[in-house]
């Protein structure tokens, strides 16, 4: 079975968050987005952890659902840590992904956790807590436990970033990087980035939405193909998915047989990864380096040619996301494994929407148009990436119908975000997109 998951978002208790990030909200929009599985977030936060066992229900191992509605959207268990420390005299500041099978080892956890620093301030805790004793911790309490180095180029947090990170896995996860099985790609980098980088070649590539508003739940997401959905078949599915996993015909996990509903019983199928869903990297608030204050955002060429120098205030450049990957990658570029899961590029919806109607996103316009789309025409993703030309015409009018099939072909214009600013997309369509769509289907 095919489950569409976005594995990282944050609750209404992390700072700068939505207060409509909570279970049944996150569940109703999951389902308009498509997907079948969404991350918790904030388990370590203890009011959120409260309401997380009142409000969801395990239906298979480590898989949860929502009491009180009968939204078809399952729940994975999670939080981010942001580990701020201390390493051979450098400071580090490490973001880390935590998936845990159930209340009880999330429960172990959180008392663990709590000894170290305060849980209650923010639902993303920041702990003096280096990355290797925060594996050590997790799989001491259940040897399922994975954690996950979350969207690893970001310049100021992350195992790769710029300003406090490492160079190497192993020097961020020493003896337990055996126990790091994936790691996420982050918005300001796409699959090909990652791909330049031959350390990874032991780790699958996952990508998630990072969402601290419902409406940008499934920026990126990723895809699995299990024979049932469980907490181990999603951990099996990371083991076998990195490119040097992909190469073997018979990868060492696959799935026993178990009966249950949530997917069909059969032996020997392996759990694993189809594709991940990706934003423009370009989009990203880190893809290129620059200046933010000053307005200025330079290529990597040129900020060499700068020496990361600000030209107009002369004060350091934020290195972002591509200008890292350059320094980090042992591949040319257009390099990549012999074995690789693809990926498939989306503009948000309502990003799609709003350029065709000229228009802010958060309008009320955007917003009902977003709502009678994804009502009569199954959810986003199937819109984005499957619907044709007639289907969203019929619904949506023609310049949407233009709009959804320009930036699904890439029909785009977009100016790189850098130094926490975002970018901007603007769809460009053909004027033929209606007859290509009509040959096609």
């Amino acid at each position: 079975m095919k489950i569409l998951a976005d594995l990282h978002l944050h609750s209404k208790f992390s700072r700068a968050t939505s207060g409509e990030m909570k279970p049944a909200g996150i569940a109703e929009m999951a389902e308009k987005k498509g997907l079948q599985l969404v991350a918790t977030g904030d388990f370590t936060h203890p009011v959120y952890f409260s309401q997380l066992q009142s409000e969801l229900i395990e239906v298979q191992e480590g898989i949860y659902k929502y009491k009180n509605n009968q939204s078809p959207v399952f729940f994975i268990l999670s939080t981010e840590i942001s580990s701020i420390y201390s390493q051979n005299g450098k400071g580090y500041r490490i973001h880390n992904l935590v998936l845990m099978p159930n209340f009880a080892s999330v429960e172990k956890l959180n008392e663990r956790l709590s000894r170290i620093g305060n849980l209650t301030s923010d639902g993303r805790p920041i702990l003096k807590l280096p990355s290797p004793d925060l594996v050590k911790i997790v799989l001491d309490i259940d040897e399922r436990g994975l954690v996950i180095p979350a969207h690893i180029w970001t310049p100021w947090f992350s195992m790769f970033g710029s300003s406090s990170g490492f160079n190497a896995i192993e020097e961020c996860f020493k003896d337990q990087t055996k126990y790091i099985y994936a790691y996420e790609t982050g918005l300001s980098s796409d699959p090909a980035m990652n791909w330049r980088v031959s350390q990874l070649d032991n780790l699958a590539l996952i990508s998630n939405g990072d969402s601290h508003s419902l409406g940008n739940l499934m920026r990126e997401a990723t895809e699995f193909d299990l024979p049932l959905l469980t907490f181990s078949n999603i951990r099996r599915a990371l083991i076998n998915s990195s490119p040097n996993s992909l190469q073997i015909k018979n990868p060492p996990f696959s799935t026993p047989r178990v009966e249950n509903g949530l997917g069909e019983e059969k032996e020997e199928k392996i759990s694993k990864i189809t594709q991940t869903i990706e934003f423009y990297p370009e989009e990203g608030k880190y893809h290129f380096d620059g200046h933010r204050a000053c307005g200025i955002t330079l290529k990597p060429s040129e900020s060499i040619k700068n020496k990361n120098i600000c030209p107009k205030c002369k004060r350091p450049l934020t290195i972002g996301v591509l200008n890292r990957v350059e320094q980090l990658a042992d591949r040319a570029e257009g390099g990549r494994p012999e074995n690789i899961v693809p990926f498939q590029s989306l503009v948000p919806l309502e990003t799609v929407i709003a350029e065709a109607l000229g228009t802010s996103r958060n309008s009320v316009k955007v917003k009902a148009e977003y709502e009678n789309l994804v009502n009569e025409l199954k959810n986003e993703y199937y819109i984005l990436s499957e619907a044709n030309f007639a289907e969203i015409e019929k619904v949506a009018g023609s310049a949407i119908a233009q709009y959804v099939i320009a930036s699904r072909n890439g029909e785009l214009d977009i100016f790189p975000g850098y130094d926490g600013v975002f970018g901007i997309v603007k769809i460009k369509p053909k004027q033929n997109n209606k007859i290509e769509q009509e040959v096609l289907f």
